[in-house]
């Protein structure tokens, strides 16, 4: 019998019952019984966490753990007849009596060993496959400093001024937590729909069941309520993945997603040989397993998504009802009329109430005219918060003039929701409109998204760009995540509000729009661009979003104002546009490739004449050479390389005014190349989650402006050369998790600026220099504990923050 099976029922809750009831009832069995159900107590935890990994285990593994789930069956039969025997049958009594304490002492035993070695084994072999994703394996506050090297910031001082990248990860925290404590106000109106869906996911036999419901109804809400609901995890044995879809998929890596998850957590990829396996078969131990697919937008995307597997159940989310495929479906109800009254109150007023002081009639209205649509209340009573009665009035006149919500809610959403935006000021509204220009349902790094905002509005900083963000973040505009990725916080945005960004951005002639984007990924340019070529476009931020790109599949376009371009992409090839040579004022150059292999690109000399170029983001390619004949330098401040093959490509790089290099997650760096030495202008050098990195440039005190250094979770590192003590602006260092580097500089004491040193997880840094004593500026120290009390003793009035060790596993479901 699998263990998963034996805790996923009911035994082990009717025998802590019983045990309680033994203890209560006779003296001759309170301490074994008390005993026992200490044992299990402690143990359930433990055997849960190994159920939810959803690893297979070894055999003599399995053949442990099935002993120990037997011995609680007998414990459970033993109890059972405690409690049916008389107390005055002394001669049985005193039988179960030494039963029940050899089964004590058996939990007991396998509690103190072999179970410790299990679950020594599941770490260690985690840790040793995953290194790659060491960074989800940090506590929160860990996320600040892994932005603090991608963001131009001078915040990682320990003087314990608080920066606006602090405040972003306070932010995320912070809207977690009111997100787990206030679910209630969240998923109002959903409770019974959970109910339904629940009935229809566990309780029939139905392979293919759906939900269905307009944009903005709350779909994505209930489904997600629904895979954090404890009977359906359990029922599933945790085995529960969830995909958005989107009108724009890469359908082959959805289902390699989709087929490696059933075969047992495989990576399979787009061009893998998939097995032929009949599915029709009847399998002698299915594995039951819940597949969520959401945003679906057609059948024929849809259909092959779809498994015919015993145990395997797929629910779809759409706003469409897919009868052919769905044989059950749960249509979303909205809210009632104090569901949606709550709702409302809780965006606009943070209760769940209309409060004492508020007009309830204009309340009312608003409410009314919102329709019991989720998203329309929570947004718009966001919008109205904190204004005055006049702005309400205002808007609820706004409101009235659109046309009543009936069957055709879809269709006017859109007007509807922008009023919340016509709410904001000029410079938020634009950055609001500039998110339209990423693809649906995907994360927006922060560092993207700030820098866009810093490089194409007037008079906005770093800071400010966040306080905008924070402001769109207040109105439920987006929404800050923590992520799991390399980007540490990303933006999300729900696909209506980015529908109504590029409602709001496509008005006037397509000349004449500041924004040109496309709204999904498309096989080719829009034929309306082509139509209009033969003009100047006059927009600031252009979005391309398509996959494999050919000379043949673009024309010629002129863009004297454009200042930034995304090209988002998916594909294994990729030319870039020729018309970028016509785009003089481009400051921003941003290339993110979906697909599951690096990129080649072609044509990367179109870019040599682009001399403002500020800033260049390249996602998942193959760099190409970046030299001087090949690449503008003059005027280019920051370049953030990641997920790439490198290529040597920074052999011959020379950027003088460079100010910020991020290289992460890019596994073909073994050493740092010399020519970054010759950036004397750099002051933010991030080299990230390059696993093979071993070696560092010997000249790198040339760079004498640097002011954060971060080398987190390279394992491979195993000393920092000697001429890193002569970086005489160094404020910040960060060495976490490069497990291999055996010690400090022996002249560190020379950093005069340094302020901050990150050092988790360095397992082979046993002591310290004598010459940390001398560190003048040193404020704050982030270790482990084996390390901090060497700390301490050097400078007593540090402060030394010891590292949480945290053992999260959450990150293996992605």
């Amino acid at each position: 019998m699998a263990v998963a099976d034996f805790f996923a029922g009911e035994i082990i809750t009717e025998l802590l019952k019983n045990l309680i009831a033994i203890s209560k009832k006779s003296w001759q069995f309170k301490d074994s019984a008390n005993g026992l159900k200490d044992s299990i107590e402690q143990l359930l935890p433990i055997i849960q966490e190994i159920k939810y990994s959803g690893v297979e285990l070894p055999a003599i593994r399995q053949f442990q753990l099935d002993r120990i789930s037997e011995t609680l069956r007998k414990g459970h039969e033993l109890a059972h007849k405690v409690l049916l025997s008389s107390r005055y049958n002394i001669y049985k009594n005193l039988q179960y009596a030494r039963k029940m304490e050899t089964i004590e002492k058996t939990v007991a035993k396998f509690i103190q060993g072999p179970l410790q070695a299990h679950i020594l084994a599941d770490v260690h072999h985690i840790r040793f496959q995953t290194t790659e994703r060491f960074d989800r394996l940090e506590g929160s506050s860990y996320r600040l400093e892994q932005t603090l090297g991608a963001m131009k910031i001078g915040a990682c001082s320990g003087g314990g001024g608080v920066s606006w990248v602090e405040e972003a990860v306070r932010r995320v925290e912070e809207e977690g937590r009111m997100q787990w404590e206030s679910s209630s106000e969240l998923v109002l109106g959903l409770g019974f729909g959970l109910k339904k869906v629940k009935e229809m996911v566990l309780g029939t036999d139905d392979l293919f069941v759906g939900i269905s419901g307009i944009g903005g109804s709350g779909k994505t809400t209930l489904v997600k309520e629904l895979i954090k609901d404890d009977h359906v995890r359990s029922y599933f044995g945790e085995r529960i993945l969830f995909l958005t879809v989107s009108q724009s998929p890469d359908t082959e890596d959805l289902k390699a997603k989709i087929l490696g998850f059933i075969m047992g957590n495989q990576v399979l990829s787009p061009s893998s040989v998939l097995p032929q396996m009949n599915f029709q078969f009847e399998w002698r131990n299915p594995t039951k397993t819940l597949v969520v697919l959401d945003d679906v937008w057609s059948l024929s995307t849809l259909q092959p998504l779809l498994f015919n597997i015993p145990g395997c159940k797929t629910l779809v989310v759409s706003r469409f009802k897919f009868q052919t495929v769905t044989k059950t479906t749960y249509d979303v109800e909205l809210l009632g009329e104090d569901e949606a009254v709550s709702l409302f109150c809780h965006s606009a007023f943070g209760q769940k109430f209309i409060p004492p002081g508020a007009d309830k009639k204009l309340v009312k209205q608003i409410v009314d005219e919102c329709k019991r649509l989720p998203l329309a209340l929570k947004v718009i009573g966001s919008s109205l918060r904190d204004q005055p009665e006049m702005i309400w009035a205002n808007a609820s006149k706004r409101l009235s003039r659109g046309e009543s919500i009936g069957e055709s809610h879809e269709n006017n959403l859109l007007d509807r929701m922008a009023i919340s935006v016509k709410c904001l000021s000029p410079r938020v509204r634009e950055c609001f409109l500039d998110l339209g220009a990423f693809p649906e349902d995907k994360k927006i790094p922060l560092d993207v998204l700030i820098n866009i905002w810093v490089e194409t509005h007037d008079h906005i900083d770093e800071e400010q760009a966040f306080a905008i963000l924070h402001e769109l973040s207040d109105k439920n505009l987006v929404t800050l995540v923590k992520d799991a990725s390399c980007y540490d916080i990303s933006v999300t945005q729900h696909d209506v509000l980015r529908d109504l960004a590029l409602h709001l951005s496509n008005n006037g002639s397509v000349n004449q729009r500041s924004r040109l984007l496309m709204p999904r990924r498309e096989i080719e340019l829009p034929r309306e661009w082509d139509r209009h070529s033969d003009e100047p476009f006059q927009a600031r931020i252009v979005s391309i979003h398509t996959g494999e790109m050919t000379e043949m599949d673009w024309f010629e376009m002129e863009f004297p104002k454009a200042e930034v371009l995304i090209l988002n992409f998916a594909s294994n090839e990729y030319l870039l546009p020729p018309f970028i040579r016509n785009m003089p004022k481009l400051k921003a150059l941003i290339l993110i490739n979906y697909s599951a292999f690096n990129a080649i690109l072609h044509g990367f000399s179109v870019l040599s004449n682009l001399g403002n170029l500020r800033s260049l983001w390249l996602e998942k390619v193959s760099v190409p050479p970046l030299s001087p004949a090949t690449f503008p330098s003059k005027k280019l401040r920051k370049i953030s390389l990641i997920l790439c093959k490198i290529n040597n490509s920074l052999d011959q790089s020379v950027f003088p005014r460079l100010l910020e290099l991020t290289i992460d997650h890019c596994d073909d760096l073994f050493e740092l190349p010399a020519s970054i030495c010759w950036m004397h202008m750099l002051n933010n050098l991030s080299i990230t989650n390059c696993h093979h990195l071993w070696q560092l440039p010997v000249d790198l005190s040339k760079l004498k402006s640097l002011q954060i250094l971060r080398l987190y979770a390279c394992p491979y590192l195993q000393k920092l050369p000697p001429d890193i003590c002569e970086l005489c602006c160094l404020k910040y260092l960060n060495i976490s998790q490069c497990c291999s580097l055996r010690g400090l500089p022996l002249d560190i004491g020379k950093l005069a600026s340094l302020e901050k040193i990150d050092m988790r997880e360095c397992s082979q840094i046993r002591n310290l220099p004598n010459s940390t004593a001398a560190l003048p500026s040193l404020g704050r120290v982030v270790c482990d504990e084996e390390i901090s009390w060497f700390w301490k003793k050097a400078l007593p009035d540090l402060h030394v923050q010891v590292a949480e060790k945290r053992f999260d596993l959450d990150w293996l479901d992605e």
